[in-house]
């Protein structure tokens, strides 16, 4: 399969910030990445980046979508509707809903089967706290996110799965090498479990929290990771091109 580096601006852009994308473009311009690349920018401006990113190899996501198609929900939009505006994939279940917004693995898995139907890659997001890790719990709780937020019929053509400990997301410390492999392993077999061995090793999974160009080619070349979700770096084009070097 080939890896994915998905940048996550989260809530950080105006329509200036284009310029970042001419710019990345630029960069992947004379040097073909061996990784599909990914921006994932506020709503705001999927549409204005899908269109500069046009005949480019870099795709737009969203952030997040409701479960429903359409409906009185004021403030919220729909996977059908980042579809329409441009973006070919949605993140899903990321620690910052899960935590600001309460959003349970119930909730995730229904806006993943929501991306999918309207076409959408569903990035599904799992992470565990300081608290858990420090309790031993890291294991059980990734499984336990995994099992309920996992959407059916997953495959590796509309599914991916992001690691993110809660811990490491913007600041600045990292798991050992040892801990991203031991989790990347345990979801790998939890995926095994949940689809199929065969379809299990076609859904990539990504890590995120603190990732940068320069630990990108030691994260990168971990066992069962296959991407990068990548949060601040994805906000500066040379930041990022760095991190997708490392592929």
């Amino acid at each position: 399969m080939k890896p994915l580096a998905a940048g996550n601006w989260k809530m950080n852009g105006q329509r200036a910030s284009v310029s970042e994308i001419n710019a990345l473009k630029d960069r992947l311009a004379d040097n073909t990445p061996g990784c599909d690349v990914m921006i994932c920018p506020p709503a705001t401006l999927i549409a204005t980046l899908a269109e500069a990113a046009e005949g480019s190899i870099i795709k737009i996501g969203g952030q997040d979508c409701h479960s429903a198609v359409s409906g009185a929900h004021t403030g919220d939009i729909s996977a059908v509707m980042l579809q329409d505006a441009g973006a070919t994939a949605v993140i899903v279940g990321h620690s910052e809903r899960r935590a600001d917004h309460g959003e349970t693995s119930e909730t995730v898995k229904a806006k993943a089967q929501a991306a999918i139907s309207a076409g959408l890659v569903a990035i599904v997001c799992l992470g565990e706290t300081l608290a858990e890790r420090e309790a031993g719990q890291t294991l059980s709780v990734v499984h336990a996110q995994l099992t309920g937020s996992l959407p059916e019929g997953a495959t590796g053509a509309n599914t991916v799965i992001a690691y993110e400990p809660v811990w490491a997301i913007g600041s600045g410390l990292t798991p050992t090498v040892e801990q991203v492999a031991e989790v990347h392993q345990a979801i790998r077999a939890g995926l095994s479990a949940l689809t199929s061995a065969e379809e299990a090793h076609l859904i990539r999974i990504l890590y995120g929290g603190s990732v940068k160009p320069a630990n990108a080619a030691e994260l990168m070349a971990i066992d069962n990771v296959d991407g990068a979700l990548v949060g601040g770096a994805s906000l500066n084009a040379d930041d990022f091109a760095g991190i997708i070097a490392a592929f």
